[in-house]
């Protein structure tokens, strides 16, 4: 499965195995275009041909939605459309922190591995999704 990290200038993407149930960041695509981010996300797809696309879904602290959320559920809704793949939302509140923390206790926390945080929080909120799903349905799911 695919994971993507909905952001307005970027999205970052993992990948993630329902076999082995581990994920792994993959990368980042840039823009704020649509056409720009499909066309990247079609290279992805066709390279990794996964079964399902977790979308993050950005939520306040609260669990409240905010501007953000109602984009990223829009784009889930495109995406699902578009490839005729399911979509999961998955919450990624806290993915940010963690990745960036994660790259600050491998000495990669300066501004210039900024970057690598977006595929990052794929990671983690992909790896939290992968951990709350109970044993079996996934590969019913993904056949």
């Amino acid at each position: 499965m695919l994971a993507i990290d909905f952001g307005t200038r970027t999205l970052g993407v993992a990948v993630g195995d329902t076999e082995t149930r581990i994920a792994h960041p993959l990368g980042l695509i840039e823009g704020e275009a649509n056409a720009l981010r499909f066309a990247g996300l079609a290279a992805l797809l066709a390279e990794w041909q996964p079964a399902r696309l977790v979308v993050g879904l950005p939520l306040a602290m609260d669990g409240s939605e905010h501007d953000l959320t109602r984009r990223a559920r829009r784009f889930a809704r495109q995406l699902e459309a578009r490839y005729a793949l399911p979509v999961a939302l998955a919450d990624e509140r806290l993915s940010s922190a963690s990745a960036e923390a994660m790259l600050r206790d491998a000495g990669r926390g300066a501004r210039k591995h900024k970057h690598e945080s977006h595929a990052l929080a794929a990671c983690v909120f992909l790896q939290a999704w992968l951990d709350e799903q109970p044993c079996g349905t996934m590969k019913a799911a993904d056949d």
